[in-house]
């Protein structure tokens, strides 16, 4: 089975499935004529599990002792369910900070936000993990990043076309045959069309949050 194929079957996507192998967690078998990695039913199975255990937030390490038979399924919950429990709890101390604030009738210039970061750095200190946004403000300049490159790229590539056409245009006798030209043409068209599949791949990424791609597979 093809990795395109495993792909389809468990829902994880390659780049993800590659992620896996390189941290140990999955060991598919080599064709021996091409090369070429060899998915099976055993595969798939495994992929299953990682997915199962990801989609629940199962740290890797903690699923490669499973994997490994140092922890049985029910061991990597009852550890799994103290990170959970903590979770709950720093959550309902931002809960508690958000009711809080949500009484203060004042505008945002005049609040006093030291006292409340000193709070909050105390249950850090304690243990607690409040959400951080601020990764989600570089996202616009990301985006433009990459439209602009993408842009730019495919600009070079259709003006390239444009003067194929243009040369052949203006001195059909001296230029090279049609069907050449059009080989040329399909090149930067080519070109252009993995720019265009490279963007859209990109701002999937920044969507889904980069910086925490390692975290969510």
């Amino acid at each position: 089975m093809k990795i395109n194929e495993v792909e389809a079957q468990v829902g994880i996507t390659k780049k993800n499935i590659r992620f896996y192998e390189e941290q140990g967690l999955l060991s598919p078998k080599r064709n021996s004529e091409n090369g070429y990695r060899d998915y099976g039913p055993a595969e798939v199975e495994v992929l299953r599990r990682i997915k199962l255990m990801r989609k629940l937030g199962v740290p890797l390490e903690e699923i490669r002792q499973m994997q490994a038979g140092s922890h049985t399924v029910g061991d990597g919950m009852r550890r799994h369910l103290i990170t959970l429990e903590r979770e709950q709890r720093s959550l309902e101390q931002s809960m508690e900070l958000c009711r809080a604030l949500r009484d203060r009738e004042e505008r945002l210039e005049a609040l006093d936000a030291a006292p409340l970061l000193e709070e909050m750095e105390h249950l850090e200190q304690a243990g607690a993990t409040f959400r951080d946004k601020q990764k989600n403000d570089l996202k616009p300049a990301r985006y433009a990043g990459a439209v602009v490159m993408a842009l730019m790229i495919t600009a070079l590539m259709a003006a390239l076309i444009i003067l194929m056409v243009w040369s052949f245009i203006r001195d059909p006798d001296g230029a090279p045959p049609l069907p050449l030209i059009a080989v040329f043409a399909a090149v930067p068209g080519f070109i252009i069309l993995g720019v265009l599949l490279a963007l859209y791949q990109r701002i999937k990424e920044i969507q889904r949050g980069e910086a925490d791609d390692a975290e969510k597979y």
